[in-house]
């Protein structure tokens, strides 16, 4: 299973590096074990994980100091393997769930983003948000450590102290039974002569990480956060709903201004709502957000205070013909993405995943289609509501290769320009075809999450390509993703399970 790499010519073989989180042989997995959002930071070197309990769970790349060593290494000699490696760092309880009184309504503890903040020290800072709040975490790391006790006198420690007391030592002339010490140790403590080695010294037992919550943002949103996005300007960040898009500055979280509102005067007239919301990599006034009606609007916020009347929008000509009752269902927009430079822009809709030249919004550069086989099945998905289903989709550091879930827990990805337009399969378990496990009773699970137990599994030679005709179980959804910034590694939720793939 290849994929070449453009410019480069160099052919990418995706392996199955790392997995956390799977379940055991006849363990059912937990519905509030479910990955909801995954995020890596901007160096690559922590990976954040949410779930549907409501937790947040971090891991650190273990090699992540000397990663540019190894691929200096695997540059110069073909026959060195690099495996990048992730370990478990910490978790901690972001939200709980709530009940709105005033509308009577259950608010879940489901994460729906983690966002990574620029870093101003050597302290973490995210941002995870549910449907309704907003909370700013700060992650430190820190050394644990204890104090070693040295026993100063050799002839009186635990094993012998009985025999010394019973004068079993009486040849030791200068034994001082007070204290139990030399007097001649008691004097080189009190003058501080004592060598270093046999004072009482810290050791190292490992690291932690302890996480606080400084900041949360509340009552801003009178529907589902969808999205969070944070700006280039490290001050600023935006969240968006069904039919606002709100503007905080990170410092502040008593008020947040409000940029986009597309709430017609009679909710009877609405015709659509906002799916996703991004900020430019580069240009802090520039947002793109996406909509049910498979439309991108690009805003300049420096245009007017409220921006949904000056957006340069960017939409599909070919969607323009025939339509059917599935039509504008299918062109909802679930995620978007830029690229790096911000030249580009990633979408993903329920069939298709579609670069965009921010240059030329008549149409998409290219359109990857990752569900057509599911064509001929819309009335059916539309019956049990998969059609419903929001997949993510990710980029590559350099722009060239894109990433998106599909079912059975299949990953799909493509290159741009290589005319690979089928893509590549890439399965998420040994076999994608099992019968997936129902869904256990809600229920807290212990402060250790499952995700803490990671192992290696490397896929062999024939397994990572999937046949297209593989039967589609809808049951399992690869709906969350990320790419890491600089490496050809990609993490994946199937479930309750964390995949990492690499090439």
């Amino acid at each position: 299973m290849t994929s070449s790499a453009v410019g480069s010519g160099a052919p990418l073989e995706w392996k199955l590096c790392q997995v956390f989180g799977e379940p055991s042989p006849g363990e059912e997995p937990r519905d509030d074990a479910v990955i909801s959002a995954i995020e890596f930071d901007k160096t690559g070197d922590h990976l954040a994980v949410g779930d549907r309990g409501g937790r947040v769970i971090i891991f650190k790349r273990k090699d992540g100091k000397d990663h540019r060593l190894r691929s200096q290494l695997e540059r110069s000699d073909s026959d060195f393997a690099w495996h990048p490696e992730y370990r478990y760092m910490t978790e901690f309880q972001s939200h709980e769930p709530e009940f709105d009184y005033l509308k009577s309504l259950e608010i879940e503890e489901k994460i729906n983003k983690v966002k990574w903040c620029p870093m101003p020290n050597g302290s973490f800072f995210m941002l995870s948000t549910n449907d309704r709040t907003i909370k700013l975490w700060k992650v430190k790391e820190r050394k644990m450590k204890k104090v070693i006790e040295k026993d100063l006198n050799p002839y009186i420690c635990p094993e012998n102290a009985l025999l010394a007391e019973t004068s079993h030592l009486s040849d030791q002339e200068n034994i001082n039974f007070d204290n139990g010490y030399h007097a001649e140790w008691t004097e080189k403590i009190a003058k501080q002569e004592l060598p270093s080695h046999e004072l009482p010294g810290i050791a190292n037992i490992g690291d932690d990480a302890l996480a606080r919550c400084r900041k949360i943002y509340a009552h801003a949103h009178d529907f589902n956060i969808n999205s969070v996005s944070n700006n280039s300007d490290g001050e600023t960040f935006v969240s968006a709903d069904d039919l606002r898009i709100n503007l905080w500055n990170t410092e502040i979280s008593s008020q947040c201004f409000n940029i986009i509102d597309i709430k017609p005067t009679n909710m009877e007239d609405l015709t659509e709502v906002i799916t996703s919301a991004q900020f430019h990599p580069v240009h802090c006034n520039l947002l793109a957000y996406g909509s049910s009606r498979g439309f991108i609007r690009l805003v300049d916020m420096r245009q007017s205070a409220l921006c949904d009347h000056s957006a340069r929008m960017l939409q599909d000509g070919e969607q323009c013909g025939s339509k059917s009752f599935f039509t504008e269902i299918i062109a909802s927009i679930s995620d978007i993405k830029f690229a790096a430079d911000g030249r580009y822009l990633m979408s993903r809709d329920y069939l298709n995943l579609k670069l965009w030249d921010l240059h030329m919004g008549s149409k998409p550069v290219v359109t990857f289609k990752v569900h057509d086989h599911l064509w001929p099945r819309l009335s059916d998905l539309y019956d049990n509501d998969s059609i419903f289903d929001k997949f993510d989709c990710c980029l590559s550091g350099d722009g060239l290769h894109f990433a998106t879930g599909s079912y059975s827990y299949l990953l799909r990805i493509f290159s741009r320009g290589v005319g690979s337009a089928e893509g590549v399969t890439v399965g998420s378990r040994k076999n994608p075809s099992r019968a997936s496990l129902p869904a256990a009773r809600r229920a807290r699970r212990s402060s250790i999450s499952n995700l803490a137990r990671g192992f290696y599994r490397q896929a062999p030679e024939n397994s990572s390509s999937v046949v297209n005709d593989t039967p589609c179980d809808l049951k399992q959804k690869l709906l969350h993703l990320a790419w890491h910034p600089t490496e050809n590694l990609i993490a994946c939720a199937a479930g309750s399970s964390l995949f990492m793939y690499y090439a």
